[in-house]
């Protein structure tokens, strides 16, 4: 049991996001930010937003926060409302990788 306890804390998870996961906001937000339970490896980590379509609709300026290594920042085009999807993946300090993706909506 204490082998799997380690292993576990051994990746980088999603902690929080703003917007929050599966939140409704308005006005659109200028940047997508999202928080993790470890330090990331920049290089290797990535997050995108697509709206429904699938286009991206972030200026690709993904960015490790150099103040707080477990926050990623990237900031958006101006969006209409809809719906918009995050899609990351984070590789953590010690290189071990974990990906996901949450939707929030952005109202009229």
């Amino acid at each position: 049991m204490a082998c799997l306890a380690a292993l576990a804390h051994a990746h980088a998870f999603l902690d929080h996001a703003e917007p929050r996961v599966g939140a409704t906001v308005h006005p659109p937000p200028a940047e997508v930010k999202l928080w993790f339970t470890q330090e990331l490896e920049p290089a290797f980590s990535t997050a995108t937003v697509l709206d429904a379509a699938g286009g991206r609709v972030d200026k690709a300026d993904m960015r490790v926060d150099p103040a707080d290594r477990s926050l990623v920042r990237v900031s958006l085009e101006p969006l209409a409302p809809g719906v918009y999807k995050v899609v990351w993946r984070a590789v953590s300090v010690d290189t071990h990788a974990t990906e996901g993706a949450f939707v929030f909506r952005v109202d009229e």
